[in-house]
């Protein structure tokens, strides 16, 4: 599939405004996840800021920086652009987007999140399992309504939301924001207006299942930790400060 990893970065985090350039370990956050995604060893990486400070200390560590216009309006418009400017010809025919805040992201999972795509979807993400009820309950995880028969590890994502659903026994799975999206999925997203459902529980992919689009979930052992506020901050930094 000749993927291309692309990690959207940007300042002005509503939470923790600049945390992509916060320091974990001696190392900027956007470095660390550059790295894991270097790691996966599936094709080449960039990042897609926003801001010149972001570009500077991405090159500063030897990485490959795409400056983007700083008003685009979420993280797939931003790798969107980036990867028309990096890849005009169009040899990748399959983008992987990695967050820029999960700098312990095991690099293997970059590599699961393409096996929907091997499939036939659209586009592919990662599931975990959810392991407790403060986790069914937090509006911040979001859940994937999605069922694994037998020993399937990919399933047709059906629904996201906020809640914990789907209702009944069994398990709920925690959706993990990594996709790999096929190209002509990709530039199709992009230029599709937000849609009743994604406004509604402010989940962009619902706009990509509105469409018709079909969105692949593969699960794997557990969610990667991800920095949002502060308090995460400081948990990465004890994770890693062995690094």
């Amino acid at each position: 599939m000749n993927p291309i990893i692309l990690i959207p970065a940007r300042l002005g985090s509503t939470r923790l405004p600049g945390k992509v350039l916060a320091d974990i370990a001696g190392l900027p956050m956007i470095v660390h996840v550059l790295r894991r995604a270097q790691e996966a060893g599936l094709g080449p990486v960039a990042v897609a800021c926003g801001e010149a400070e972001v570009a500077e200390v991405v090159e500063k560590h030897g990485g490959t920086v795409l400056l983007t216009a700083p008003d685009l309006p979420s993280g797939s418009d931003r790798i969107h652009a980036a990867l028309e400017a990096l890849d005009p010809e169009g040899k990748h025919g399959v983008v992987i987007n990695l967050q820029g805040d999960l700098p312990s992201i095991d690099p293997s999972y970059l590599a699961t999140v393409l096996t929907p795509l091997a499939q036939g979807f659209d586009i592919g993400t990662l599931v975990a399992p959810i392991t407790s009820a403060e986790e069914a309950l937090s509006p911040s995880v979001v859940k994937c309504v999605c069922a694994f028969p037998g020993d399937e590890a990919v399933a047709p994502a059906l629904y996201f939301s906020r809640n914990p659903v789907p209702g009944g026994e069994g398990p709920l799975w925690h959706h993990i924001g990594i996709y790999a999206y096929r190209r002509e999925a990709l530039a199709r997203f992009v230029s599709l207006p937000p849609s009743p459902l994604e406004l509604r529980e402010k989940l962009e992919q619902l706009r990509a299942l509105e469409a018709g689009m079909r969105i692949g979930a593969a699960r794997v052992a557990g969610a990667p930790f991800g920095v949002d506020t502060p308090a995460d901050l400081e948990h990465a930094r004890r994770m890693l400060g062995h690094v």
